[in-house]
């Protein structure tokens, strides 16, 4: 083993990572950390409930809001290109979304609003500082809430992508709803990433899958990632679970043998749509660490990769989000970014999210540190998992200088 990890250190994060695995667990992971050219990968347990298929280092997981942070950089590339602008408002691109209507209240009824100040715009997308999104509150609590719902716009439950309504279908349906606070205003989860993968459709003319693919997953060799799994490589894909609480027991969420991830959904999600590996995630996280640089090849600038990667958001805009930031982060374009180090692992700087149907990946410049797990458990709340802790905690710890 190198001087970048300590071995003795990833056989305990071996050990631990195994206890997560079982009936009261998960099925399976794959853990993979990466420091100074060092890799270290670790396969436990299976890929399916019951036990049936092994798990393997190229096992196809559905990394659900790992997708964010790789929107927001197709988006940054375009940027750079001067197709778009940070401050341009989005409305000649996206004209469902101009002249929006502001709820006066987050209770109110639909129609007790107020006009928008101003236009949505590009930041406000990469920010989640649009005016819409996930609320937390119990489903139905709020009116916004069933309309949501009822326009299957997505964010108020895991994803069924096989049902979703098309692109199309999915901006008018957000279009006719009122917004819930003024653009700028607050930090909203989920929905800025699907309004921006629409844009980047709408200003290049492609699929957002086909963009990806010709502009990151190609050139970073990501060959198992997509929106949808071909008939081809289904026996590559995990299950996914989640405990029926009224039992104890772990139940397919969504299953390899029936998946609603198969083929090419009618809406490629921004915001959580993605299938992907750990050595393919683990690809853009080195982007991210090389400062958008792949080899000989240079698919971002480093301004860019700063800019993703800095706080973006007040105290005041992120009011109500405590269940997803802590005490020791904010958020930077399409991911979370640490501020402060109250953990081992949370090193200012820091950036990344987690998938709420088991996956976590961070890079983190200081360290020139990427981590990817990716599991078979769907998560229960938006506060970090227990294994994601864990492997994190024990990342850090087998730093060996």
């Amino acid at each position: 083993m190198s001087a970048a990890w300590s071995s003795e250190r990833l056989r305990r994060m071996h050990d631990v990572l195994s206890g997560h695995i079982g009936p009261g667990g998960m099925p399976g992971l794959v853990a993979l950390v990466s420091r100074r050219g060092e890799v270290h990968v670790d396969v436990i347990g299976a890929a399916t409930l019951g036990g049936t298929q092994p798990m393997r280092r190229d096992t196809l997981f559905r990394i659900a809001s790992l997708t964010k942070p790789v929107t927001a950089a197709a988006a940054m590339m375009l940027i750079e290109e001067c197709r778009i602008r940070l401050d341009d408002s989005i409305e000649p691109w996206l004209p469902e979304l101009a002249n929006r209507r502001v709820l006066k209240r987050i209770d109110c009824e639909l129609d007790d609003t107020v006009s928008a100040n101003r236009a949505i715009t590009v930041r406000d997308l990469l920010t989640f500082r649009l005016g819409f999104g996930s609320v937390m509150q119990p489903p139905g609590t709020y009116p916004i809430q069933r309309a949501l719902s009822e326009a299957r716009l997505g964010g108020d439950g895991p994803p069924r992508p096989s049902l979703a309504p098309t692109g199309a279908e999915w901006i008018r349906g957000l279009g006719a709803l009122p917004l819930m606070y003024q653009p700028g205003e607050r930090w909203l989860y989920n929905t800025g990433s699907d309004v921006l993968g629409i844009l980047i459709e709408r200003v290049t003319g492609q699929s957002l899958g086909t963009f990806l693919r010709e502009r990151f997953f190609d050139p970073l060799g990501m060959r198992d990632t997509a929106f949808g799994v071909p008939a081809d490589k289904l026996h590559r894909l995990s299950d996914c679970v989640w405990k029926n609480h009224q039992t104890g027991a772990l139940e397919p969420y969504d299953s390899a043998a029936n998946s609603s991830w198969s083929g090419t959904p009618p809406f490629e999600s921004g915001a959580g749509g993605l299938v992907s590996t750990a050595d393919d995630y683990a690809a853009f996280s080195h982007l991210l660490l090389n400062y958008g640089r792949h080899g000989k090849q240079r698919l971002l600038s480093r301004p860019s990769i700063e800019l993703m990667m800095s706080d973006q958001v007040t105290p005041a805009q992120r009011q109500g989000a405590e269940l997803f930031f802590g005490n020791n982060s904010s958020w930077g374009f399409g991911g979370a970014v640490n501020t402060f180090r109250d953990e081992l692992w949370s090193v200012p700087g820091r950036y990344g999210w987690t998938g709420g149907l088991g996956s976590s990946g961070y890079s983190d410049p200081r360290e020139q540190l990427a981590g990817v797990l990716l599991t078979t458990r769907m998560m229960e709340s938006p506060q970090q998992a227990a294994v994601f802790l864990d492997f994190w905690n024990l990342a850090y710890q087998a730093i060996d200088d």
